[in-house]
């Protein structure tokens, strides 16, 4: 997939960003390699400077605060890689119109959680500011939830269509189930900080989840 590697995506693009000087993309990709490898918190303007190769004074300049930096980093990312994401996912997750819902369901999870352990550390990053940050939420949250339930709606309607699931409005179904599915990844890779998912953990997710939505053969 072309963004398995987050870290790598973000500064690739950060390269392209024809407005920012040399200096200034140097700037970026130190700041964006040394929060996935240290942390945001624990990140200070003037390390970034000191590896970047230029007066900390340059990065207020253009930047003001570490949190505009960030902002500077997150937001064009996200924006404008996250529709093509959304839709390589579910190209990998729903190859066939003859796939279940409960099959999807599973290889959804087992894509998200692979691709999360592979990106952990900046993905963390990325999160905590994303629930810590009011104004980077208020800002990104919507733009993220958006993109992704217009797709996963298109999909369940489908299921819907074959008679798999019950008969329940699709909006109500993708606000619930989205908040479930985002919640168990987030909570374990960032909130408890656990290295693995066992299996075992997919699959009651996955009863619990079909347990309320699966239509009754009776």
């Amino acid at each position: 997939m072309k963004y398995n590697n987050v870290l790598d995506s973000m500064i690739a693009q950060a390269k392209k960003t024809k407005k920012q000087t040399e200096k200034q993309q140097k700037i970026v990709e130190t700041a964006i390699r040394l929060f996935a490898e240290k942390g945001y918190a624990n990140t200070s303007t003037s390390e970034i400077a000191k590896q970047a190769g230029v007066a900390e004074g340059l990065i207020f300049k253009h930047y003001g605060t570490k949190e505009n930096l960030l902002r500077s980093v997150i937001l064009p990312f996200f924006k404008s890689s996250l529709p093509d994401m959304a839709e390589e996912v579910f190209a990998e997750v729903l190859p066939a119109k003859t796939t279940s819902f409960e099959e999807f369901l599973r290889a959804l999870l087992h894509n998200r959680i692979q691709f999360f352990y592979e990106n952990k550390q900046i993905l963390q990053v990325v999160i905590k500011e994303i629930i810590y940050n009011e104004s980077l939420k208020k800002e990104l949250l919507p733009y993220l939830a958006d993109t992704i339930r217009f797709r996963f709606k298109n999909t369940i309607e489908m299921l819907k269509a074959r008679g798999e699931l019950k008969d329940i409005p699709t909006d109500d179904i993708v606000y619930l189930l989205l908040p479930v599915l985002g919640g168990f990844i987030i909570s374990r890779f960032v909130i408890v900080d656990v290295d693995v998912i066992h299996e075992s953990e997919v699959e009651k997710l996955i009863e619990f989840i079909m347990g309320g939505i699966r239509k009754n053969e009776h």
